[in-house]
This record gives structure tokens, sequence and C-alpha cells, in this order.
């Protein structure tokens, strides 16, 4: 009962880091820029001003945003999934689904960090990755380790 409640606890976490990676507004920081997902806060006369990512090719910008969107969605549904899953399948069959939605949450982070490493400041030489970032690849070592988890869990009520 008390690894159940770890890895609740855990889940939970991964949901809120993987939340706070999509919203908060620092994925790529300067003194004057900082930037996340949706749009570009610059500082000007001492006061941020919100502006659109202009610069950015904008398919692979959509390809980061969906991505993040869809293993926050995914991360979610695992949850609920889990929880489902302990009060209405039988021993062995537990855990199968949720160890899936898991590794497909870990699998879209993965692409969305990815994609924004190598495609959208490939060659800024002013600034550098903020905390949204790194909690977004954060998110993407506990969700892949919740997604093993679950499938371990699986094999051993069988």
């Amino acid at each position: 009962m008390l690894m159940l409640a770890g890895i609740v606890l855990l889940h939970i976490t991964t949901i809120i880091l993987l939340l706070v990676a999509a919203i908060d507004n620092a994925w790529w920081v300067t003194n004057t820029v900082s930037t996340d997902l949706w749009g570009r806060w610059e500082l000007a006369n001492s006061a941020w001003h919100y502006t659109n990512l202009k610069d950015y090719p904008e398919e692979y910008l959509q390809a980061v945003q969906a991505t993040t969107v869809l293993a926050c969605i995914f991360a979610i549904l695992a949850l609920f999934v889990f929880v489902a899953q302990l009060f209405t399948l039988a021993k062995g069959q537990r855990f199968t689904f949720s160890g899936i939605l898991q590794l497909i949450s870990c699998l879209c982070i993965m692409i969305a960090a990815s994609i924004y490493t190598a495609e959208l400041h490939p060659n800024e030489t002013e600034g550098g990755f903020g905390h949204s970032y790194v909690l977004a690849w954060i998110s993407f070592v506990l969700t892949f380790i919740l997604a093993i988890t679950y499938l371990i869990l699986r094999k051993k009520s069988e």
C-alpha cells in the first residue's frame, strides 16, 4: 500500500512538472527576453511586454506545442486509468494500460524537448535554456520511470 501511495505521489509530481513546463515562460531566457511555447516576454522600459513568437519556424513550434500538450493529457489520463485499474481489474491485468499511456506521455515530452533543442535555438549565442526546458527533461525521465514501474508491477502481480 505504501508503494502505491509513492507511485501516486510521483505521478502527481510528474503531472505538475509537465504542466509547469508547458505553461511557464522560461524555455529560453536572456537578460531581456524570456520565451515559452506560446509567446515571448521582452523587457523594455523596466516592464515586461508580451509578443508573439514570430521568429520561430511555425511547423516546429506547433509540433513542440502539440506534443507538450499531449504529454500532459496522457500523463493525467494515465493517473485516472491507474486509479481505476486498482479497483476494477484482477491481478495480472493491472497497470498495463497505465504503463502504455505513461510511455506515450514520455515519448511526447521527449519529442517536444528534442525538437525545441534541435530546431528553435540551434545557433543562438546569447541566452540559454531556462528552467521550464529543464523541467521538461526531468518530466521525461520521471514519466519513463513510471512507465517502467507500471510494467514491472504488472509482471509482479501475475
